[in-house]
Order: C-alpha cells, then sequence, then structure tokens
C-alpha cells in the first residue's frame, strides 16, 4: 500500500516506531499557548485520538522505514505529510485542513521525536516538564506548576519514549533498572523512574534550559542579584575563588554556575564532573565527564568520586563538579587545597551553614576516620565564598547571600555574610518584596587575590556602591 517509498528519518530517534504506534495527544503544535491559560487550551476530544490512532496505524504499514532513516527532518515530514493525506482520502475520512495539520504534527512527533513532548519542549518559557503516569503532564512556567492538556495513548508509549530520551546518552530504563538520569542534546536534565517503582506508569521529569545561555547581567534585570552583587560575583570567578553554590532543588545553581564560568580566562584548562552533562562552558579549553550506571551485570560503574580523583591526574586548572552529593566532596576539597584555585561546585543546602554541615556529613559518609576538626580546617582552607541560590514561595529566584569562610575560631568554623536579601513583604498579587544588602564588609578575605589579578579598584567600586545603596 502506498507503494513503501524511499522516504526518510532524521536520526536514530526513528527507533522503535513500532512500539510508539498509537494516538499521542499533542498540545497545540502551532503557536504556544499563552502561559496563563494551558488548562483551558483546546482540548482533544476521543475522536480525534481514534481517527489519529487509525492513520497512525495505516502509516506504518505504508511507510518503509529502513528508507525513512536516511532523508533529513523536513525531508520525512513532507513525505509523512503525502503519504497522510492518501490515507485520509482512501479512507473517506471527514477532516478540515486544520484538523489535518494538527493530525499531521502528532504523528511527525511520534514518528522523528517525542510524541506529544515535542511542542511542551519547543516552548522557551517552560523550566519543568513532568510527567505523571499517560494521562497528566504538569509544567512550570515563571516559577508556577501548571496542569496541561498532554496525555500518551497508554502507559507503554510513555515508557518507550523515556527509553527513546534515554538511550540517546547510552542509557536504558526498565523493569530491572527502574531508575535513570539522563539528558537532552541540548543539556536539558531527564530523570525517569519506571514501574514497578512508580505505581501509576512512568514519572518522567525533564529540567529544560533557555536556548540562550543566561548571564549575570541577564540575572541582574531579573531581580535575581543587586548590579554590586553581580559585579562582586564575576570578580569571583575571574580571581579564581573556590566556590561553592547551595541551594534547594529548582533554585537555580546550575544556572547560577553557569554564569560564573563566563568569567574564566580563555586559556585555562577546565575539566568538569556531572552526573549528566548540562554545564554549557563556552571556553575552548574544557573537557566534559559524565558519571556512568552499573551495566546489566552490575559491573562496569563510573562514580563521581572516581570522575574528580581522575581529573588530578589531567592536569587541570580549574575542577568543577556539577553537583556534590557524597564522598566526592572530600576529594574536591583536596583539589581546591593543591593547586586547583577557582574549582567550583553545588549542593544541596538550605543556608551556607548547613552547606558547610552536609560536606562534613559527605566525607563522613566516605568512611573516612577523620576528627571532625581536621575535616573543617580542611573545609575553611578549601573554600573561599558561599553563594546561596533560594526559590521563593512566589517561585522568584534570588541570590539571598553571599558569604565568605574565614578560618576556625576553636571548634567552629567562621563565616562572614558580603551581602544578604532582605525579605520586606509581599504586594497585593502576593510578590515577594525585598532587597539585596550589603553587610558593609569593607575588606573581603579575597581582596588580596583580586590584588593579583588587577581587579583591586574594580572590587572597591563594587563594594562603595553596594553600602551606598544600603544605606
Amino acid at each position: 500500500m502506498f507503494g513503501k517509498r524511499a522516504i526518510g528519518s532524521v536520526s536514530t530517534q526513528v527507533v522503535g516506531p513500532r512500539v510508539a504506534a498509537g494516538g499521542v495527544a499533542s498540545e497545540q503544535p502551532k503557536a504556544p499557548p499563552a502561559p496563563a491559560a494551558p488548562v483551558q487550551a483546546e482540548r482533544r476530544s476521543e475522536t480525534y485520538f481514534q481517527t489519529k490512532s487509525l492513520i497512525f496505524g495505516a502509516l506504518i504499514e505504508a511507510i518503509d522505514l529502513a528508507a525513512l532513516s536516511k532523508l533529513d527532518a523536513d525531508s520525512a515530514r513532507e513525505e509523512i505529510r503525502d503519504i497522510v493525506h492518501e490515507i485520509v482520502t482512501i479512507k473517506n475520512l471527514v477532516l478540515s485542513i486544520a484538523e489535518q495539520e494538527d493530525l499531521l504534527d502528532d504523528i511527525c512527533n511520534d514518528v522523528l521525536g517525542f510524541g506529544p513532548l515535542e511542542p511542551l519542549l519547543a516552548r522557551d518559557d517552560i523550566a519543568d516538564i513532568m510527567v505523571n503516569g499517560p494521562t497528566r503532564c504538569f509544567i512550570e512556567v515563571g516559577g508556577k506548576i501548571q496542569l496541561t492538556n498532554v496525555r500518551f495513548r497508554d502507559a507503554s508509549q510513555l515508557m518507550n519514549i523515556c527509553q527513546r530520551i534515554v538511550s540517546q546518552v547510552g542509557r536504558r530504563v526498565d523493569e530491572s533498572s527502574p531508575i535513570c538520569d539522563a539528558r537532552l542534546l541540548d543539556g536539558s536534565r531527564v530523570n525517569v523512574i519506571a514501574p514497578p517503582l512508580a505505581i501509576d506508569g512512568a514519572a518522567l521529569t525533564i529540567r529544560k534550559f533557555k536556548k540562550d545561555k543566561l548571564t549575570l547581567d541577564q540575572l541582574v534585570k531579573f531581580g535575581t542579584i543587586s548590579p554590586a552583587g553581580a559585579e562582586i560575583l564575576k570578580i569571583i570567578g575571574h580571581v579564581r575563588c573556590n566556590v561553592i553554590i547551595s541551594g534547594g532543588t529548582g533554585s537555580g545553581k546550575t544556572t547560577l554556575l553557569n554564569c560564573l564560568t563566563n568569567y574564566i580566562d580563555l586559556d585555562e584548562r577546565i575539566i568538569t564532573c556531572e552526573d549528566a552533562a548540562e554545564l554549557q562552558l563556552q571556553q575552548p579549553h574544557v573537557v566534559r565527564l559524565e558519571t556512568r550506571p552499573a551495566n546489566l551485570e552490575g559491573v562496569g560503574q563510573i562514580t563521581m568520586r572516581d570522575l574528580v580523583k581522575n581529573c588530578l591526574r589531567m592536569r587541570p586548572e580549574r575542577i568543577i563538579v556539577g553537583e556534590v552529593r557524597g564522598p566526592e566532596a572530600f576529594d574536591l576539597l583536596q583539589a581546591m587545597n593543591t593547586g586547583h584555585d577557582g574549582s567550583m561546585g553545588t549542593l544541596h543546602a538550605n543556608s551556607p551553614r548547613e552547606a558547610l554541615s552536609r560536606i562534613e556529613s559527605m566525607i563522613t559518609m566516605g568512611g573516612y576516620a577523620l576528627p571532625m576538626k581536621t575535616i573543617r580546617e580542611m573545609m575553611t582552607s578549601s573554600i573561599d565564598v558561599i553563594v546561596q541560590a533560594s526559590r521563593l514561595r512566589d517561585g522568584s529566584r534570588r541570590i539571598t547571600h553571599i558569604t565568605e569562610v574565614l578560618g576556625m575560631e576553636g571548634d567552629v568554623v567562621i563565616t562572614q555574610d558580603l551581602f544578604v536579601y532582605e525579605l520586606l513583604g509581599e504586594d497585593a498579587q502576593g510578590k515577594i518584596i525585598g532587597r539585596h544588602r550589603s553587610t558593609g564588609i569593607g575588606r573581603p578575605k579575597f581582596w588580596d587575590r583580586a590584588r593579583m589579578y588587577g581587579e583591586e579598584a574594580r572590587l572597591a567600586a563594587a563594594l562603595d556602591i553596594s553600602e551606598v545603596s544600603a544605606a
């Protein structure tokens, strides 16, 4: 039927379209809806899904998948368009031009991409996509979670799309390995947890990154940090201070880490270690490393600690750890304290003081029988600055602390805040009102380091401006 013509596909994403067959509901593939009202967007009827399933089944029978894999996306889409028109004509289906276009977009997404997720992935205003089983999909827009009308045909189709996503980076998710961390080709972070652990069907979470990389200047416009605070962060990134970025889930730690790396000199050799590669460094001399889970036999796992230890043999000038979660904290501190100035990492904590406590806990988890005072002395000699990022209850993200680690007094780690964010209240719309305030520190601990890099005058000017604006 229809000649099994020489038709093409874009890439290895064609893997398993037969498994993915079936009606898939897609949110408006044409113009993305306004962020405020995705729930009220046009809903697909059951008749639409039945018609789409009928056309999709006929398309899979008619199409030559081997030939499809040889064409680029545009050519494949045009070929699929022609065949869908023929199927509609032969089966005497009554569809308007608009309905045919919607069906065509949905079917092309099923065959060439990630099905009903494609319209959501194309929108740049979405920060997170959360799929809770085949019938419910939520998105985060502007810091608020909203329900969409996206749905999948059934649990098997959702599972097939999850497998298609993780297979792009050489990982797998199934009943024997139901938890998987992966990434999209643009660096967006992906987590999948599949049945039997996920009771109501596979749960897929995608942390999307904007197509245009954010900078500190843009964060200033968003109110995330004050201009003087941003200037000090630029200096901290440039003069090779060892930095820990602390914050809760979704507070913008990775975004801030990306921003700080913009101020690293172009001639420095940087090595990044991540569970799922998502950092977007623009320097020419970057080596990106990624952990690897165990294979089916339970062997071959490469942990973050393995990567950090191996970094030390690769002549790094800076080591950047995407997220510190366990015993690799000890190796990162060792690297910071042995000539790899300017190293950076992120971790989950609610305040700079709690970040130090978490590092202690993670080192202890590694089985090191070190006195607590020794661990704290190692932290104070390794970490220069802790930057705290927070997500407020109205969904906005703010840098709430820029804190220096000064040293020890007895058994206590001494810190001093350079900048803090003060909450002043909220307006009638529920938006948080606050301000970034300098604490009045006129000579931070890294002053001498700034002078070595010729940034002394710039640092003094930023501190002066912040004191005047806080007055």
